[in-house]
């Protein structure tokens, strides 16, 4: 990236602002002096050398791009004007047209990573405004490449829906292990041995895709038509609605988004 871009985070103090400011620091996307941080109550202690802030007009006003991490809810009264410089929002619900507004810009994206954003291999699923160039795209871009993967989608109801799918997605495969490890617990494995069991399994899963690199269903379909334990499996789970089940998680979650929005 340039040498002369610099980053502010809104909400450098909260968990995620932490996780992409680690991000763009360990992904060389700009120097420690070029990102600055603003947070609410405690100077965030992990980054001694860079700059940190209470003032988020102030942040904003140092910054090329301003990137916003805070609740939906307190958003409203984040009175921070952008001057026309590029904000990336990545918070839930807030329209793109609720964004420009409020920051007095023309130039907003606004984007939903996730938990593994910690570990750089979030899924970061982004929409621009319509005042967002080639120039600034190219720098979302490179800011969400620091964290993991990126796609540029069509429309904010895909966004709203991805927020569920992949913004909530870490918690998804943790809730199905913490059903597993209990069912191993309540058969009489030692905790130790279910988590470990458990854990590597799920690990072991995701990384089996991601060498694979195909859809899904084609590795479910593998064990079916072996006809074994797996198969067994697969098919109870199905019978007592599974499929429905998570269907109904992300409908709930893409409403919910929706509804983050609604803010005054």
């Amino acid at each position: 990236m340039q040498d002369s871009i610099r980053i502010g985070v809104i909400g450098g103090g909260g968990w995620l602002g932490k996780a992409l400011a680690s991000a763009i620091l360990n992904k060389d996307v700009v120097e420690h002096e070029a990102l600055t941080l603003s947070y609410r109550h405690e100077r965030p202690a992990s980054f001694p050398n860079v700059p940190c802030t209470q003032d988020n007009q102030e942040l904003a006003d140092r910054s090329d791009v301003i990137i916003v991490s805070v609740r939906p809810a307190d958003w409203p009264s984040l009175l921070v004007d952008a001057h026309g410089k590029l904000v990336i929002s990545v918070m839930a619900g807030i329209r793109l047209h609720q964004l420009a507004a409020h920051h007095q810009t023309s130039r907003v994206v606004r984007a939903i990573p996730n938990a593994a954003a910690e570990v750089g291999r979030s899924y970061t699923p982004w929409i621009a405004s319509g005042g967002v160039d080639e120039t600034d795209r190219s720098i979302a871009r490179r800011i969400f490449h620091a964290f993991g993967v990126e796609d540029e989608v069509i429309g904010e109801s895909d966004i709203d829906y991805l927020t569920g799918l992949s913004g909530s997605g870490p918690a998804f495969p943790a809730l199905f292990a913490a059903a597993m490890m209990k069912d191993a617990v309540d058969h009489g494995l030692p905790i130790d041995i279910a988590r470990r069991a458990v854990n590597t399994v799920l690990i072991g899963s995701g990384a089996l895709l991601e060498h694979r690199d195909e859809c899904p269903n084609n590795v479910v379909n593998s064990f079916l038509n072996y006809r074994g334990t797996t198969a067994a499996a697969i098919e109870a789970m199905r019978a007592f609605g599974l499929e429905s089940a998570v269907s109904e998680g992300l409908s709930a979650a893409s409403k919910k988004s929706v509804s983050m929005g609604d803010v005054s």
